[in-house]
């Protein structure tokens, strides 16, 4: 009877069995079709995916910016630029005693002081170009590995410290800074086993959205009264640095809708970094909204590659499960990752190797790194008197950021003007108008749509419009340029007056304060973006011979005059 009951208990427990087997056969089988059809979810938590989607992006604007200096350095500091570059490193070199060591290194970190300085357009182009080169490889490829992300982020840096830099420009240092860490030393693969995005590496990116949210939303609050009282976006379309076609348009906007764009400005910028802490939905949320308000900014003006550089950041919001709608399914990245996850479901996780938990040690060291260079940073926006766009370490590991603190509530332009009368006081004679590539100047030009790409020079005339000619000198020395028809600067503009023609014998600059014309009106009609009206001399008439003396105490090559000149 026993041994009865014992036979049934075990043809019992063999179906049981059976069945399971039958069961975990049939959910495999399953897996496998799902996996064929391309319908596996992958699970939340991992950044496989988000680290590619992360260096494609950083490689995407650091390829923007190397073309940026690679069309554009040579003009603004190379041998004959507006700013040689070599004369700044001489002043440098000068400042920390004559020698080029460590001091000067600190000062200024590039590499063209290992760099002979000679055909210094060269080096300029040499540095551009690697840059290009790379950066464009890991675009199109999705890989990278430490050794080339630190190699953009030195040429970048040798660049960007020779040159009166943009607020975006030392972000990209910082974004570029973070980059290296997502990826292994030498492996160049999308998905390498043994080097796992590391999660601190993920939060040093979400750490840098929050930073630049709240530095504009701080400074904005403690800057301009229109801020608080909503009226900033009433003026902010028009007297942007470098309008597109859609400023135009959405200055006219209801004022009801400039309040709310103002008000939406402050909860984006102050109250919804904070999601990030909220778990993995919030902070998921965080992300899509401040994607999306970049996106916004983008459409509505041309800020350089600010706001695509601030997408890259926002993008670690999300992790694998959330981007896998990026990748094709069954194949590359996707699949590879559905491999790893599977195997750490089914406690196949490799053991760690010892390079694995050395970089273990310097993901925790970045941590710590960033911790402690975040400790001014952090101060700084709890002050009262912060600063914004500022770098407290001469690498830019670490910075702080703010936009727009205060707003311009009227346009002024400077505008250059060449004569070939014999005298610039005769009322006769007739000025002829240079135009840049994008910044205002004919009023029946169409504001240019160029975002992410960058003139350099035209924002800087916007900052010089607010200064004097005597704050900004360089602006002297474009007029002694265009004097002689100067092939170099005139590679800037878009339109030379005396293309083909002799060269001015005058050249001066007005100052003119500029608004959009109403859509609809009467000067709309006849083609009119712009309204104008004069306000007076920026500088007054220069020539040639009256300039030497200028340009000699400032180190200036002096133009050349044309032989048919006295």
């Amino acid at each position: 009877m026993k041994m009865a009951e014992s036979s049934v208990r075990r043809r019992h427990v063999d179906s049981r069995k059976s069945e399971a087997e039958s069961s975990a056969s049939s959910q495999d089988t399953g897996a496998d079709t799902e996996k064929e059809k391309g319908c596996v979810s992958l699970h939340t938590g991992t950044y496989w995916l988000t680290r590619v989607v992360l260096l494609r992006f950083v490689a995407f604007i650091y390829f923007l910016a190397f073309s940026v200096a690679y069309n554009q350095n040579k003009q603004l500091i190379g041998e004959h630029g507006l700013m040689p570059c070599k004369n700044y490193l001489n002043s440098v070199k000068r400042y920390v005693g004559g020698k080029i060591g460590m001091a000067a290194l600190a000062y200024t970190p590039s590499i063209l002081w290992f760099l002979d300085w000679n055909n210094m357009d060269a080096k300029l182009d040499g540095i551009a170009l690697v840059g290009m080169a790379l950066s464009g490889f890991v675009l199109v490829a999705g890989i990278s590995n430490m050794v080339i992300m630190a190699t953009l982020w030195v040429l970048y840096h040798s660049l960007v410290n020779i040159f009166p830099s943009f607020s975006w420009e030392s972000q990209l240092l910082e974004t570029g800074f973070l980059a290296i860490f997502l990826c292994p030393v030498w492996t160049l693969s999308q998905v390498p086993r043994r080097c796992p995005p590391s999660l601190i590496c993920i939060w040093t990116f979400r750490w840098l959205i929050i930073r630049i949210m709240l530095g504009a939303g701080l400074i904005k609050i403690r800057g301009d009264k229109c801020w608080r009282d909503l009226t900033c976006m009433d003026y902010h379309y028009e007297t942007q640095p470098v309008p597109n076609p859609m400023s135009y348009y959405m200055h006219r906007s209801p004022w009801w809708f400039h309040r709310f764009e103002t008000l939406s400005n402050h909860v984006i910028e102050l109250i919804v970094p904070f999601f990030t802490f909220l778990g993995r939905r919030m902070c998921m949320v965080n992300g899509a909204i401040q994607i999306l308000f970049q996106v916004v900014l983008i459409v509505s003006g041309n800020l350089s590659f600010l706001n695509w550089l601030t997408i890259v950041p926002s993008l670690a919001c999300f992790d694998d499960a959330a981007l896998s709608f990026l990748f094709c399914s069954g194949t590359g990245a996707k699949k590879a990752v559905l491999e790893i996850q599977s195997e750490d479901a089914g406690g196949r996780t490799p053991k760690p190797t010892k390079g694995m938990l050395i970089r273990r040690v310097v993901n925790v060291s970045l941590g710590v790194l960033i911790g402690y260079l975040s400790l001014p940073v952090v101060m700084n926006l709890l002050s009262s008197k912060q600063m914004m766009n500022t770098s407290f370490d001469p690498l830019r590991i670490v910075n702080t950021y703010g936009a727009f603190g205060s707003i311009t509530k009227e346009r002024t332009e400077v505008i250059f003007q060449g004569t070939l009368s014999l005298d610039p006081k005769d009322p006769e004679a007739i000025w002829e108008e240079y135009q840049f590539l994008c910044k205002p100047g004919d009023i029946y030009r169409r504001p240019c749509l160029i975002s992410p790409y960058h003139y350099r020079l035209d924002w800087l005339m916007w900052f010089a419009a607010f200064q004097t000619y005597e704050q900004s000198e360089w602006v002297i020395h474009i007029a002694g340029r265009l004097l002689s028809n100067d092939s170099t600067v005139l590679s800037l503009l878009d339109h030379n007056p005396f293309q083909g023609r002799d060269p001015p014998r005058w050249v001066r600059g007005e100052h003119y304060k500029y608004k959009f014309s109403q859509p609809g009106s009467a000067s709309a009609a006849q083609g009119k973006w712009w309204l104008r009206k004069r306000i007076g001399a920026y500088f007054p008439p220069v020539d040639l011979e009256g300039l030497r003396g200028y340009f000699q105490s400032r180190n200036w090559p002096h133009p050349h005059i044309p032989p048919n000149r006295s």
